[in-house]
């Protein structure tokens, strides 16, 4: 790996278009790094884990194309900032996009 590649951090969900990103950056030459970003606590609910699922994706994606991958836990920040304030609307009886919270 040459080290005067220009360095980029992708965020891998370990879906198809993150996916497809990264190997497209790669294949142009970019120093790719994964970043998977776990936005939930798994703990709280035993009997569905898509985090875990989706973190397992995002390490064979980034295997198969020969990736690092670093992962950050943003489940305190997520249920802090985005999550409570979700149900707060909710039993305020307004239906709330959460996705809007995420994107400021």
């Amino acid at each position: 790996m040459s080290s005067d590649r220009k360095k980029i951090v992708i965020g891998l969900s370990g879906g198809v278009d993150s996916a497809v990103a990264a190997a497209r950056l790669k294949q142009e030459g970019w120093n790719v790094t994964g970043l998977f970003m776990k936005n939930w606590d798994e703990d709280d609910d035993e009997a569905y884990c898509a985090a875990r699922e989706d973190l397992a994706a995002a390490t064979a994606v980034s295997e198969t194309i020969g990736i690092s991958l670093k992962t950050v836990n943003f489940s305190h920040e997520y249920w802090e900032r985005v999550f409570s304030t979700f149900l707060k609307e909710y039993q305020a009886g307004r239906t709330p996009n959460p996705d809007i919270l995420c994107n400021r």
